[in-house]
């Protein structure tokens, strides 16, 4: 058989960009050999190209694959069989001579006898995505030709591991893409080995470095055998350091294989590692990490001469860092958790939000934050910006303050005065504002869309680009004119005021949830309370009901409205939902996202919910909820006002709090206003750039219209002048995307790495409770159901909604639950309005929720004192 050069390869020779043929591990350790002062033994891969030879031998090798990928996710037993089938007819299929002589001389080339260690590198492993850390085999201290190819089999086979065939489906991986190379290095005998993280892995802080240690081979600490050694090293010192008794070692044979071996009880209790050594290793894993660009995972040895890198792969569960462009200290906050959505977003939804947003935005993991370094620097606007986020959410004020009371606080700047609105809560009541401007402002918003759509039209190529430049400062005009803002904190502050006065005055909670209760012109409220009139022109045809049941089945696709108007009730079904459709359709699940499928192109995502409220409920329940909450609102507006009238200098008390009662009932529905204008206006962005995509398509300079999704707005500004696009960079920006959705996001995050959730610090929650923020009154009792996608809500009445977070277009599922319980949230975020619009006793920032509360389980939730009991 004809040798191939791709067959093998000198370590030294590989590098990132042959990642298809030497795999992750030989990519990594070629780039490693290249970087000046690194030391990485002498060694070779058996390439990606002879495991494709050799696997083309095996018996039924695609056939067997294929039964692996048709096996059902949650059969272990399937997957167990099929693996472990594939596995034995790889190891037991012969090399090809050629490839065995060639593996044989590369060997002797290494020195006649020399030990090696053989290692699977597979094309899906220490890449930023997904580790594949411990997944697949290594064999250390393998001596002779015969032993080695035997490995190198074994190496291919460990491909089809039970847990390397689960990670893949787990990480999304397609089992017919990934290929096995084999990595054959001379072997290193070291008095010391371990780990070095360049990071921490828990905390993220990347100034910090951990180094783990102990005596022999590292499979000591891998294997868990002995407790290592750890050094904790910060700014070039060691900080810390936990020196364990070392009892057990493993060692190489002198024929090959390792031992685990006793240490010498005087050995025990020795450092493993010096100081001094410690940082010339962190300096060097210093120079790997700028090297990749990213925290590193490191594995080394220590041998006579000094240290040995034998693996480097990225730390895959750190939160990546805003690039500032300077070496200054820097704090960021959330953008997702204030606006409710905390997915990763597409590098097309991220920059159309940066373009148009009122403050500058940094871009980290798929997420955007916000940078409060100025604001923390001077003590007035630090002040008023921990009481405005303290009231929003609890948990951002504790992160933010575990940042700020450490021993390296930020640098003070001259106190400049207040900046930002001023702390609320003292007796005097906030500004009136005019209820007229409301009315005003929506039709200031209705006409700038209106003209938006209109001139949009005309708009194709470069020009489209040019315009959409000058929208976006329409965008930030409409968003940031000051009589807007007035509006949005009017019944912010009144209701701030209301909260904080009638708990002084009154010894009352929360007064203020029941006082906004169905309060006019509240968009988001309303889209709930239409969707039930939708189902009352649905529910009396039978036949429009039991095609819709089969649309929620997917026996229909998204043209399903054509259809349906061919059936008995089906025109006037159709109008309606067409009419709803033209009024919300803009909307959908992480709507600040533009590249999101809007409920216009999917209006199948809207079915169950419709299905839901013809069963749920009998006709005119809008009606008869909206006047319920007005008429509870009204009965509590007269019992505070008489109990106020009741206390000393009652009069004057009962009149200031019925003007502020007054302004949160005028003010209150127009806070998700801004939003829903800023979603038609996203949602007229996005059908002008489809459209360009389209034309791009048709010129082949994309492959889908989608494509666009993965480009910054300037990105694809540059492709529709050029009529170029770089197919690669897409590519990648695929795969950065698939591993930002896998990552947590921070509420804070720092400029050190540090990420940091924030913590409830309370008292008065029982034991076992979880801890919240109290955002609507009331305490109901129920079934939880758990939902994190909203596709798949399947709702009673009676049931509590526990979820992630809740954006407005989740509201259609409040009119039919009686409680809400969500892991993000503040008091003004949207999923708290709207509870507190329909009167639903919630629950937000319960850290953990969709963990720790089980679908079905019964929970009571305490929405006036803000926890939530698991109950037996």
């Amino acid at each position: 058989m004809t040798m191939r050069r791709t067959d093998l390869l000198d370590l030294h020779e590989a590098d990132a960009t042959q990642l298809a043929l030497v795999g992750g591990k030989g990519a990594q350790l070629g780039a490693l050999s290249r970087i000046d002062g690194i030391r990485v033994p002498d060694g070779f891969c058996v390439t990606t190209d002879a495991f494709r030879r050799v696997v083309a031998r095996v018996p039924s090798f695609d056939d067997r694959l294929e039964r692996l990928l048709r096996s059902h996710p949650d059969d272990r037993e399937a997957l167990r069989t099929l693996s472990a089938d594939i596995r034995r007819a790889v190891e037991e299929t012969t090399i090809p001579g050629g490839l065995a002589t060639e593996i044989t001389g590369a060997l002797a080339r290494l020195g006649e006898g020399t030990a090696v260690a053989v290692r699977s590198s597979a094309t899906a492993e220490d890449l930023p995505t997904a580790s594949f850390a411990g997944q697949q085999d290594t064999y250390l201290n393998v001596v002779g030709p015969a032993e080695v190819l035997r490995h190198v089999s074994r190496c291919w086979a460990s491909l089809f591991t039970e847990r390397v065939v689960a990670y893949r489906r787990r990480n999304g991986i397609d089992h017919r893409t990934v290929r096995m190379a084999v990595v054959v290095q001379r072997m290193v005998f070291p008095e010391a080995a371990g780990v070095l993280f360049t990071a921490d892995p828990l905390t993220g802080n990347r100034r910090t470095a951990t180094v783990d240690a102990g005596f022999g081979l590292g499979e000591a600490l891998v294997s868990g055998l002995v407790n290592p050694d750890v050094f904790t090293v910060r700014d070039g010192a060691v900080v810390a350091r936990a020196i364990a008794a070392k009892q057990r070692a493993v060692h190489a044979l002198p024929g090959g294989g390792t031992r685990e071996v006793e240490v010498d009880p005087q050995r025990q209790g020795r450092p493993a590692l010096t100081d001094a050594q410690v940082l010339r290793l962190v300096e060097l894993g210093r120079r790997i990490e700028a090297h990749f660009g990213r925290p590193q995972d490191i594995e080394w040895c220590l041998a006579d001469d000094g240290f040995r890198i034998v693996q480097s792969r990225p730390i895959t569960t750190v939160y990546p860092i805003p690039n500032a462009g300077d070496q200054e200290r820097h704090i960021y906050v959330s953008v997702g958790h204030q606006q409710m959505m905390t997915d990763a977003m597409k590098p097309l939804g991220l920059s159309l939000w940066q373009r148009t947003a009122m403050v500058p935005m940094h871009e980290a993991g798929g997420r955007l934050f916000v940078d409060v370094t100025p604001r923390l620097a001077s003590p007035a606007s630090r002040a008023a910006l921990l009481d405005l986020v303290g009231r929003g959410d609890p948990l951002v004020r504790d992160a933010l303050e575990t940042v700020l009371y450490r021993e390296d606080p930020i640098p003070p700047l001259p106190d400049t005065g207040p900046a930002g609105p001023p702390a609320t809560g003292a007796s005097a009541p906030p500004a009136e504002a005019d209820p007229a401007i409301v009315p005003e402002l929506i039709e200031r918003s209705r006409a700038s869309v209106a003209a938006l759509e209109r001139d949009l039209r005309a708009k194709r190529g470069p020009a489209l680009f040019d315009f959409l430049l000058e929208a976006f400062e329409e965008h930030k005009r409409v968003l940031g004119d000051p009589l807007n803002m007035r509006a949005i904190t009017a019944g912010m502050e009144a209701t701030w005021w209301l909260n904080d006065q009638l708990a002084e005055w009154l010894g009352e909670k929360n007064a203020a949830d029941t006082l906004t209760l169905s309060a006019p012109g509240n968009i988001t409220s309303e889209m709930g309370l239409d969707l039930l009139d939708v189902a009352d022109v649905i529910r009396p045809h039978p036949e429009v009901v039991a095609f819709l049941k089969g649309v929620e089945k997917g026996a229909e696709d998204e043209g399903f409205l054509g259809e349906l108007a061919k059936l008995p009730g089906g025109a006037e079904a159709r109008e309606a939902i067409d009419a709803y459709l033209d009024r919300y359709g803009m909307r959908c699940v992480g709507e600040i996202d533009i590249t999101r499928p809007r409920w216009r192109e999917r209006p199948t995502t809207l079915v169950p919910l419709i299905l839901d409220n013809v069963r749920n409920f009998g006709p005119g329940a809008a009606a008869h909820r909206f006047a319920q909450g007005r008429a509870k609102a009204r009965q509590k507006e007269q019992d505070v006002l008489s109990r106020l009238r009741a206390l000393p200098d009652g009069d004057r008390r009962a009149e200031t709090a019925k003007r502020m009662i007054d302004q949160v009932r005028a003010f209150a529905g127009y806070r998700e206003y801004p939003k829903y204008g800023i979603v038609c206006r996203s949602s007229l962005y996005k059908r002008a750039l489809l459209a360009e995509a389209g034309r791009l398509v048709q010129a082949d300079v994309l492959s889908e219209k989608e494509d666009i999704f993965y480009l910054t707005f300037d990105e694809l500004h540059d492709v529709a002048c050029s009529q170029q696009a770089d197919d690669r960079l897409i590519r990648q920006r695929k795969e950065a995307f698939r591993s930002y959705e896998a990552l947590t996001p921070p509420r804070v995050l720092t400029s050190d790495g540090e990420a940091l959730t924030g913590a409830y610090r309370r008292q008065d929650v029982p034991a076992g409770a979880l801890a919240g923020l109290a955002v609507s009154t009331g305490t109901v009792e129920g079934r939880a159901r758990v939902v994190l996608d909203l596709a798949d809500a399947d709702l009673g009445a009676g049931d509590i909604l526990v979820t992630r977070f809740t954006d407005p277009s989740w509201s259609p599922l409040f009119v039919g639950v009686a409680g809400l319980v969500t892991e993000v949230g503040g008091l003004m975020t949207h999923g708290a309005v709207i509870a507190r619009e329909y009167g639903l006793p919630a629950v937000v920032g319960v850290e953990g929720a969709t963990r720790l509360i089980r679908d079905g389980q019964r929970i009571r939730v305490h929405g006036t004192d803000g926890y939530v009991e698991l109950l037996p």
